[in-house]
């Protein structure tokens, strides 16, 4: 007689492996020859505020023309070859900080044709996640657009703040500060994809 097994329950990352990323260029620096590039730094953190020193932090975005670089986007825009639109970066274990370096994407039409605010999709993964999070990036100095924004607009008001990578003044090449929040009383608004 045989015995009837059961289904392999989920499981978590680790202890025995971790997440492991390529560490070439062609992860860590989307920006096209020529091209004024932006920096994308921040913390992923815990319910705590503690560091996530074994995340990883996944962007996919438009170029400064609104293009993404996808088969599917077909609009009669500049597109440079070499930008993939598509970056990765760990963070550091101690202090769970990312950086990517990146350039700013421009507008592209939400499912209604409106232009949504220029913004960075982003994912994350860490040990004891069963599945990644799915999250945007809006930049604090586009008022206006964000406040136009399909998505944004769907977003409690209260709540809008989580989404917006703030400008370090004074930085060159210009910088936006992105902590992203896994749980907790400012966590960051995560999106059902």
């Amino acid at each position: 007689m045989s015995e009837k097994l059961g289904q392999t329950p989920s499981q978590t990352l680790g202890p025995y492996f971790a997440i492991r990323i390529a560490t070439g260029e062609e992860w860590r620096l989307p920006v096209p020859d020529g091209a004024r590039g932006i920096v994308i730094t921040g913390r992923v953190l815990d319910a705590d505020e503690d560091p996530v020193g074994d995340a990883m932090v996944e962007t996919w975005q438009a170029n400064p023309a609104g293009r993404y670089n996808h088969p599917d986007d077909q609009r009669d825009l500049d597109l440079a070859r070499e930008f993939s639109g598509f970056a990765r970066a760990k963070t550091e274990f101690e202090t769970g900080e990312y950086r990517i370096e990146t350039v700013k994407p421009g507008p592209v039409p939400d499912p209604e044709g409106e232009p949504q605010a220029p913004h960075i999709s982003i994912i994350v993964q860490a040990r004891g996640m069963l599945n990644p999070v799915f999250t945007r990036l809006y930049f604090s100095d586009e008022p206006e657009a964000n406040e136009h924004d399909l998505v944004m607009r769907r977003v409690p008001s209260e709540r809008r703040d989580t989404l917006i990578a703030k400008h370090v003044d004074g930085s060159d090449p210009a910088e936006y500060r992105f902590d992203i929040r896994l749980q907790g009383d400012h966590e960051t608004v995560f999106f059902d994809v």
